[in-house]
């Protein structure tokens, strides 16, 4: 059994959260908020522009620490030096155009750009514009130089924009800026742009069988798993289908395609359409195993005898019919929910799955006891079918997913 590879510990961090001059800025009072209530410290670097959006004493007193946005502020302690020096991450949202422009050259005209250019931990910049300036020839290339030099820039969120205008440019919610960051402080390299140019698959969520037309069998899967690998997946340059069934409320990963199904029929309908065309499929669904023989039109009502016998009849099984059917090359990803029993425990169950279906790597979640389902955490096994084992440390969902896409990446045929 192998270990995944080196986690950092997740105590209070020090974070450099700079904010650009865009309209979005006031959207980042919540990732600050967030990151607060964490427990890191979190130090504010707005730029000039930015405080014409939303003030210092806003950021003063969400962070708790004074608010220095001039390079001859403070100077006996050298801030534009010593805030990158002592950093675990520096976070810049909303990184707008000109800002990318700036970092992209090494300027140092003010005291965010200088921070960049002394930063030695992770950088994560989250851009947020119009679509014509995301998409200008100017701004793809200072997003490529900065991410060939290492720099992390989050693909950005599709929907409105500024007035009436909408597409590709918004700003991810704060929910997902501070998932990324997270999982920049536990593995600074989980986000390397490894999948550009590959199409994943991914289902999420747990499916509903119904009884009649109020209620259904289902089970506790929220979908967070799932909606991990897809983001993740988007910000290692994946072009992502996420196939989601019934989540808790989540919001739709920046950069991906999400089809909305609700049975294990509708699931298998739309991955076994989807999968031809992908060079891998990731099936984290709970997909449920029975459904009802016979709903109902019509509410059962309540009445003083007993109900009658509940007949199920198995569903289909999405998994096996998309190893039959998988291009060559493809990679599939299997998840097999376990508890352990009488005669095996939850690795063994894993392992008899693995043998059973024939994926290529399979995700072994023990659940019960505050595991895996309804959960932000989550850890495991990562079974392969040349009999390799990792353990997957605990951490932040997208941490498991990380390793996740390490392992899919080292199985992809090299692209044509």
């Amino acid at each position: 059994m192998t270990q995944a590879g080196p986690v950092r510990p997740d105590p209070s961090r020090r974070i450099v959260l700079g904010i650009g001059g865009g309209i979005a800025a006031y959207k980042v009072c919540e990732v600050l908020r967030r990151l607060t209530e964490a427990g890191h410290e979190v130090r504010v670097v707005p730029t000039e522009t930015a405080l014409r959006f939303v003030g210092a004493p806003t950021w003063e007193a969400l962070s708790g620490l004074p608010v220095h946005h001039g390079l001859f502020a403070d100077v006996p302690e050298v801030p534009h030096v010593r805030l990158g020096q002592t950093a675990d991450l520096v976070l810049v949202a909303p990184t707008t155009a000109d800002l990318l422009a700036r970092a992209a050259h090494g300027r140092a005209d003010d005291l965010l750009c200088a921070t960049l250019l002394t930063a030695r931990c992770p950088v994560l910049l989250v851009p947020a514009m119009h679509t014509e300036m995301w998409e200008h020839p100017a701004t793809v290339h200072n997003v490529e130089v900065l991410r060939c030099r290492g720099t992390v820039v989050a693909q950005p969120a599709s929907g409105r924009l500024t007035g009436a205008d909408s597409g590709a440019g918004r700003l991810p919610e704060p929910a997902e800026i501070v998932e990324l960051a997270t999982l920049l402080l536990h593995r600074a390299d989980a986000l390397p742009r490894d999948l550009t140019g590959r199409h994943v698959v991914i289902s999420a969520g747990g499916t509903h069988e119904p009884l009649d037309p109020v209620r259904y069998l289902g089970n506790r899967s929220s979908g967070r798993q799932g909606y991990a690998l897809a983001r993740v997946a988007a910000q290692r340059g994946a072009q992502v289908t996420l196939v989601a069934a019934h989540t808790a409320d989540l919001t739709d990963p920046a950069g991906a395609e999400v089809i909305r199904v609700s049975t294990a029929r509708d699931m298998r309908k739309v991955v076994l359409t989807a999968a031809p065309h992908a060079d891998a499929v990731v099936m984290a669904a709970a997909v449920a195993d029975f459904r009802p023989a016979d709903p109902a039109s019509d509410k059962i009502k309540k009445s003083p005898s007993d109900p009658d016998p509940l007949s199920l009849v198995l569903n289909p099984d999405v998994l096996l019919e998309l190893l039959r059917c998988r291009p060559t090359g493809q990679v599939v990803v299997g998840f097999a929910a376990e508890t352990g029993d009488s005669e095996r425990d939850v690795l063994t169950h894993g392992r008899a799955k693995l043998a059973r279906k024939g994926c290529d790597l399979l995700v072994v979640n023990a659940v019960g006891r505050g595991g895996a389902f309804e959960v932000d955490h989550n850890t495991g096994w990562l079974l392969s079918d040349d009999g390799v084992e990792a353990e997957l440390p605990e951490g932040p969902k997208s941490l498991l997913a990380s390793y996740v896409w390490d392992a899919v990446v080292a199985r992809l045929e090299p692209s044509s």
